[in-house]
Order: structure tokens, then C-alpha cells, then sequence
């Protein structure tokens, strides 16, 4: 396992040093200058320009910027904002928990969705439930994001009325924000109006980010069960007269080891879709502010928070490893097979 984990560090290593050389490129190619952006409408000189851009450091070479970002990143100093003139890493601490709340709603609501019906799927497989599961699924995983949505803005804010089309919180709420995920922390501080008004928010956004998944871990799942409980020792657990309950317990279990590994790998596509929804909602997380500052061009922002994104891509992936290895005790990460 140790040898598992000092590789998967040094991969980790390579894919943010990539992650950050594609950005940093295609970030600088993008047509717009963020000095332009700055000085629009106003009576700016060429010479002020240019001495502003300098100030900046934009008029150094492309790889000694990369280099010197990176020097810095590794140190932890992501850079100052062009925009707003802040430390990058503040206004990514601002904004991760949103996102971070956000995909953690919505893989609760994929789980929930997802489990009951891929279970009653793989076991009843060719029945009326298994039809319709696995034509929820079928529609889950076509509909977009953002129009999904969208519909879903227009059925319960606008027509219904039941929840709140945008943002995160209602005004005075008086939430004090300790950890940065406001349901959290209406918990701690006991804030039941604030509670109330992180909930209501959360419902729409997270369950549209959430469906896409939960027809992925449902369609999955099920085919897992499927395969699993066709095997001899599942007739053995009923010839030795287990309750139905335990026998199924058995067959999720050893059932959950691919769908894990896929969990990991769709936690990444949340966070991608975090971007489409959040703005969609007005929520105030990672991904409205790397859209806000690509069109501010605001190189540093959009550097650090895709790396932040990459970050926890991985660490969510090597998570899910390790979980397949402890649902999974065949699996020894670093051993060669025996024989």
C-alpha cells in the first residue's frame, strides 16, 4: 500500500505540472488582453497601458511568467488577482466550500436516487421496475445540465413558487459562516432560519448536478448486481438459509467495487458541472468565479483555481482507490499476484 500511495503521489505531481502548463497556455493564447479589460471606456494612454502591463509582468516571455507561477505555486502563492487585486488564494477559499457543498449535495442525492433503483433493478431484472429504471437512467444521462436545469427554475420558482431560483442564501439570515458550508455551520451556530434558507437553495442545483450521475452509478450498479448474483455462493448463502436481507447485503457488497471506482472518476465530472450550474443558479462558487475571471481575463484566478479543481480531482480518485481496495480484499495495491 505504501509503495501504491508514493506512486500515485508522483503521478499526482505530473498531472498538475501538465494540468498547469495546458491552462497557462491556452489561457495566454485566448484572444483579449486583461489590460484592455481593465482600462475599458476609460482615457487610458498606450503608454499607460504598457506601463501597467509591465507592472504586471505580461510583458515577460511566456515561459518565464510559467515559471515563475509555478515557483510560486509550489510555494503555495498562487498569485494576486489583476481584477480585483487580492490574493488568489483568498478568493478561492472564499468560493471552494460553495462548490464543495454543492457536489457533496449532489452525490447524496445521486446515491439516493441511484441505489434503490439499481437494486431493485439487478435483482428483478426484465421486470416493470427494472424497465423504468433503466429508462430513468436513459434520461438522466441525456438531459444537459444547464437545460435541466433551467426547467427546473421555470416548474418550482417560477410557476410553483416552492424554492428560490439563485443564490446560496437569503439576505438576513445573520448566518455566521465558520467552516464555509453554510449548512454546516447553521448546524453549529444553531442558525434554524439560516438552516432553512441553505436547504431551499441547495434543492435545485443539487439535484440537477446530481441526476446526470445518478443514472451513470444506477446503470453501473445494476449491472454489478446482475453479475453477482448469478454466482454459486449466493446460491450457497440461500442453501444455508440466510434472510433475504443478509443475502442481498452480500451481493451490494460485493457489487460496489466498480461502482466506486466509477464514483471517483464522476466526482470529477460534478466539479466540471459545478461550472454550468452554478451560474445557471448564481451560485457563488469555484466555477462562477473561474467563468467570471476568464472573461476578466484575469490570468492568475483562472490559473489557481483550475489547479485547485485538479487537486481535489485527484485526491477524490485516490480516495476511491483506496475504498475499492477495503470493499474489496483481493485487491492489495504494490503486491504482485500470488500465484
Amino acid at each position: 500500500m505504501t509503495g501504491f500511495l508514493l506512486r500515485r503521489l508522483g503521478q499526482t505531481v505530473l498531472v498538475l505540472i501538465g494540468v498547469s502548463i495546458i491552462v497557462f497556455a491556452l489561457i495566454h493564447i485566448t484572444p483579449g488582453d486583461p489590460v484592455d479589460v481593465i482600462f475599458a471606456g476609460e482615457n487610458i494612454t498606450d503608454e499607460q497601458k504598457d506601463a501597467y502591463r509591465e507592472q504586471l509582468g505580461l510583458d515577460r516571455p511566456l515561459p518565464v511568467q510559467y515559471a515563475e507561477f509555478a515557483a510560486a505555486a509550489a510555494t503555495g502563492d498562487l498569485g494576486t488577482s489583476i481584477r480585483q487585486q487580492v490574493p488568489v488564494t483568498r478568493l478561492i477559499a472564499a468560493a471552494l466550500p460553495a462548490t464543495i457543498e454543492l457536489t457533496l449535495a449532489a452525490l447524496l442525492v445521486a446515491i439516493v436516487v441511484a441505489v434503490p433503483i439499481a437494486i431493485v433493478s439487478g435483482l428483478r431484472p426484465g421486470s416493470v421496475w427494472d424497465r423504468g429504471g433503466s429508462v430513468s437512467a436513459l434520461f438522466g444521462i441525456s438531459m444537459p445540465s444547464f437545460w435541466l436545469g433551467i426547467m427546473l427554475i421555470l416548474l418550482f420558482s417560477v410557476n410553483l413558487r416552492w424554492l428560490p431560483p439563485t443564490g446560496r442564501l437569503d439576505l438576513g439570515t445573520g448566518l455566521e459562516m465558520v467552516t464555509g458550508l453554510a449548512v454546516v455551520d447553521a448546524i453549529v451556530t444553531g442558525n434554524l432560519v439560516g438552516l432553512r434558507s441553505a436547504l431551499v437553495h441547495l434543492v435545485l442545483p443539487a439535484f440537477t448536478l446530481g441526476t446526470a450521475i445518478a443514472a451513470t452509478i444506477a446503470r453501473v450498479l445494476r449491472s454489478g448486481l446482475l453479475e453477482v448474483r448469478g454466482q454459486d455462493y449466493v446460491d450457497a448463502l440461500h442453501a444455508r438459509g440466510l434472510a433475504s436481507t443478509r443475502v442481498v447485503r452480500h451481493i451490494v457488497r460485493n457489487a460496489l467495487p466498480p461502482t466506486v471506482t466509477v464514483m471517483g472518476v464522476r466526482i470529477g465530472t460534478l466539479l466540471g458541472g459545478a461550472i454550468i450550474v452554478e451560474m445557471v443558479f448564481s451560485w457563488p462558487g469555484l466555477g462562477r468565479l473561474i467563468i467570471d475571471a476568464i472573461r476578466a481575463r484575469d490570468y492568475p484566478t483562472v490559473q489557481g483555481a483550475v489547479l485547485v479543481m485538479a487537486v481535489v480531482f485527484v485526491v477524490v480518485n485516490l480516495i476511491a482507490d483506496l475504498l475499492y481496495a477495503w470493499l474489496d480484499p483481493r485487491v492489495r495495491y504494490g503486491q504482485k499476484a500470488e500465484a
